[in-house]
């Protein structure tokens, strides 16, 4: 007796009605919260919509700002002095975590027994202290309790440090930056393209064509002649000074006391995971290309520059990629000591306006869109790395 068996018991069907299932309730779900949220706004008197993103901010930001703004600008400008103050201490915040991360992670594995000691105390101290409390021990006990700016330390009267921030030289864009930085900017990719072709000449030929030697040469020439051309430097020296109200710096570079503290704390805290991460990565390098190097006779620091670090940086790119984003979202922590980051500026629009899911969503999109940006490059990276099988 033939029997046919039900569709929804049938294994090719099965699952597909599963995940359909699951979309469904998903879908059903989404749809209750959305319309109770458009409820609730309708009750208040809200919509959803962003048009008062063009409304006046009415509020200053103080301290740091990449662009101009004033109170009379709009909430958009507000939110995008906030994006870019991200963007900063998140972008110097993952390179200065890196090179430190590294340099204490190889110290870990050293021989030296102070700096394999140095470098364990440094990983186990800032590992395991609360990032938000190493954030506040930064602001409130180092860059606070330096002296008042009438009492600054003064370093050849062109570094001062005070509890209004520390003044450094800093270079000034003129004019002319933009020729210097084009020729600069060809001169690197044709330092690129003149090392693949002297590559593939010492290869084709089995002669030394010194690769780099007409690399030097082709940045040198791209550096000396703009210098030729526009008989000038790219920039100009700013030297800080005191403002003359006497509560100020003008001119050079300052590093405020919040932007210094969150900073500094961002990097000390992830450059201890990093150092573990390029621990463990060397360590997970075949012993037998260890010792196949010594045999070679190779030195310690050319032995790990060209055979163990090119194979442990394999195994570090994805979890330094996460340290990566969790740096990024950690920033959000520095509204504790005051510096006005997306989060910070995003409260008090927030606040103002009352707009609480519009400036919720804002936040989630520019540290989702952050976050995609930063995992597709290292994903790049990490597919441009990896052993071509054959």
């Amino acid at each position: 007796m033939n029997t046919t068996t039900p569709f929804w018991r049938d294994k090719r069907i099965k699952p597909i009605l599963l995940q359909l299932l699951f979309v469904i309730i998903i879908g059903i779900a989404m749809f209750y919260f959305i319309n109770n949220a458009l409820t609730g706004l309708k009750r208040m008197g809200l919509s959803l919509s962003y048009s008062f993103l063009n409304s006046t901010a009415s509020f200053d930001i103080s301290g740091d700002k990449l662009i101009e703004y004033s109170a009379t600008d709009k909430y958009s400008r507000a939110i995008l002095v906030g994006f870019l103050n991200t963007l900063r201490v998140a972008i110097l915040g993952i390179i200065f975590a890196t090179i430190i991360g590294v340099i204490l992670g190889i110290a870990r594995l050293s021989n030296n027994w102070l700096a394999r000691n140095t470098s364990k105390v440094f990983v186990e101290i800032f590992r395991n202290t609360p990032l938000l409390v190493q954030m506040i021990i930064w602001y409130s006990a180092v860059f606070l309790t330096l002296p008042l700016i009438g009492d600054n330390y003064n370093f050849a009267n062109a570094i001062f440090l005070s509890n209004r921030g520390i003044a450094i030289p800093w270079f000034k864009p003129i004019d002319i930056t933009w020729i210097w930085l084009s020729f600069i900017v060809l001169g690197i990719i044709g330092a690129v393209f003149t090392w693949k072709w002297k590559i593939k000449q010492q290869v084709e030929t089995g002669k030394r064509k010194y690769p780099s030697i007409w690399v030097f040469g082709t940045l040198l020439l791209s550096i000396i002649f703009p210098f030729v051309v526009t008989q000038s430097g790219p920039f100009t020296l700013s030297i800080p000074e005191i403002n003359p109200n006497g509560r100020s710096f003008v001119g050079g570079f300052v590093i405020s006391p919040s932007f210094g503290a969150v900073l500094l704390a961002l990097v000390m805290y992830t450059s201890a995971f990093i150092a573990e991460i390029v621990r463990s990565g060397i360590m997970g390098v075949n012993k037998g290309q260890v010792e196949a190097a010594q045999s070679l006779g190779l030195k310690s620091s050319t032995m790990l520059r060209l055979v163990i670090f090119p194979q442990a940086y394999r195994i570090m790119i994805p979890p330094m990629t996460s340290q990566y984003l969790n740096l990024t979202k950690n920033s959000s922590l520095a509204v504790a000591v005051g510096y006005p980051e997306l989060v910070s500026v995003g409260n008090t629009i927030l606040n103002q306006s009352g707009r609480a899911i519009q400036m919720i969503t804002i936040m989630i999109i520019c540290y989702l869109t952050f976050s995609l940006i930063t995992s597709l490059l290292m994903n790049i990276f990490n597919k441009y790395t990896q052993l071509v099988e054959r």
